[in-house]
């Protein structure tokens, strides 16, 4: 494919080494930092190019638009006018159009690739990027299937590249302080972790028929890797995330968003166990992901054999639960021994009561000889109720007072130049999301699905093994194979 005819792409023709180039002298060395500095512009600031102008895409050239130390230098989009809209936006006199993410990709001047394409192209447009020589900034969810998330990191730690998933909410001071909260032992030993998403979107978004693609989309591009179907307009733009063949369903989505959070907060690699049920129940459209799933995850103790937790999660998208008294304070509920803690955007803490495990048992009309005796212990809490001082957000959205995916976009900037890990890093978003896939992938067989967190595989299950993988449509699994090692 060619460039947007007004919009040629860059003739690669500066006079400054790009950082492949670098790093074939140094022989695929990490760069210090001050090495890196002497490959950005003259000006210092980081050239970035933005693959995909949607409603996520717009916002991070918003937020970009107002950092110092970047230059936004391209923008690429399969629909014409989403592309040419894009560019204008950028207010950037040095942007270039491109209408193939790889002519992009040849920009020398391009440091960084910031990727807010359907689900289905996230990792192998990262993949090819790292591949390139550039550093990337992925949305979630950043992968369709689990192996994906495995040739990321590859791809990141093979071509020494800084690559930053999508699942900023992590960088919110309520949930960095929730974490020091559960090390503390404050809570006593958490057994369960519950999280939901509820909304209503009944009747849904309706069908759409099989057409043409609208004009100056270049439908074909759009699919990359995925199968080739006949377009219908909620199997393009925006409405692709309620189809298999491109994302996940709110498990991926929103699921991604706090699973991070809680992979965060208890400092785990990965579950045992995964069960989950469910499906297309109550939605009159054309969609095929889950409207209502449940979840429930097994997380291994901190040593072998030791117990550790079970998470459980519901979705709804016919139901907001406007009624339920727990409405306002959705979010995540960590349940200790000694106390609750609830997580949404803030945390705060319910005590328990320590008691007499006797005087809980049920009296009627009193036990006979032999019985239970009761004793005159007083209930008293265990602890104290407490309170952060984040704001609290919507346990949907994130909204509140800390704009955590600026702090997500400026770490990934700051890690450009120093090369330094990034906070949310690529295989700590492959964990995350690989929980997820595995909550669908139980869902699809109908059957719980063991795991190895260790050794990131599935146990005794050759079906579910196999569906950790899905072929590439051609040419890109050539692409693909071109660029890491499938395993």
């Amino acid at each position: 494919m060619q460039d947007s005819p007004s919009q040629a792409h860059d003739s690669g023709e500066s006079g400054k080494p790009t950082r492949r180039q670098f790093l074939s002298v140094t022989g695929g060395a990490v760069m210090s930092a001050a090495s890196y500095r002497r490959v950005l512009g003259a000006n210092d600031r980081v050239g970035i190019g933005v693959i995909g102008f949607g409603l996520i895409g717009k916002q991070h050239i918003t937020n970009l638009k107002k950092f110092k130390d970047v230059e936004l230098l391209g923008m690429c989009d399969a629909y014409k006018p989403r592309l040419d809209e894009g560019l204008a936006y950028m207010e950037s006199p040095n942007a270039k159009g491109y209408s193939d993410f790889r002519r992009m990709f040849e920009n020398k001047d391009i440091q960084g690739i910031l990727i807010a394409t359907p689900d289905h192209w996230h990792a192998l447009q990262t993949i090819l990027a790292c591949a390139a020589g550039k550093d990337v900034y992925v949305e979630k969810p950043m992968t369709l299937f689990i192996d994906e998330g495995k040739w990321m990191v590859q791809a990141a730690r093979q071509y020494n590249r800084i690559v930053v998933v999508g699942t900023q909410r992590r960088h919110g001071r309520g949930v960095r302080d929730a974490r020091n909260v559960v090390q503390s032992g404050l809570l006593g030993k958490i057994h369960s972790i519950r999280w939901s998403s509820f909304r209503n979107v009944y009747p849904g978004f309706g069908v759409t028929p099989v057409s043409d693609p609208p004009a100056g989309f270049d439908y074909d591009m759009w699919l990359g890797p995925a199968e080739k179907k006949p377009y219908r307009a909620h199997r393009g733009l925006y409405h692709f995330r309620w189809f298999w063949d491109f994302s996940g369903g709110q498990m991926t989505n929103l699921g991604a968003h706090t699973i991070d959070q809680v992979f965060y907060v208890m400092n785990v690699k990965g579950p045992t166990l995964v069960s989950s049920s469910g499906g297309r129940f109550v939605l009159e459209d054309d969609g095929d992901t889950p409207d209502i799933q449940d979840a429930m995850w097994v997380f291994p103790g901190p040593t072998p054999g030791a117990p550790g937790f079970v998470m459980n999660a519901a979705i709804r998208e016919a139901n907001a639960g406007r009624s339920l008294a727990d409405a306002s304070t959705r979010g995540q509920i960590y349940l200790g021994t000694k106390g609750t803690m609830v997580l949404a955007g803030n945390w705060e803490v319910f005590p328990e009561n320590k008691t007499d495990p006797v005087n809980d048992i049920p009296r009627f009309s009193g036990h006979p000889t032999g019985g239970p005796v009761y004793s005159t212990t007083k209930p008293t809490p265990w602890i104290e109720a407490s309170k952060g001082q984040a704001q609290a957000s919507d346990p949907r959205y994130g909204t509140g007072g800390e704009d955590t995916l600026a702090m997500n976009e400026q770490d990934w900037i700051n890690s450009i130049r120093t090369r330094q890990k990034p906070f949310c890093e690529v295989e700590e978003g492959h964990r995350v999301n690989l929980t997820c896939h595995l909550a669908n992938l139980s869902l699809k067989l109908g059957r719980a699905i063991r795991w190895d967190p260790e050794k990131e595989q599935v146990v005794g299950d050759k079906e579910a093994a196999a569906m950790c993988v899905k072929p590439y449509r051609a040419p890109w699994d050539k692409a693909l194979r071109s660029a890491v090692k499938l395993t």
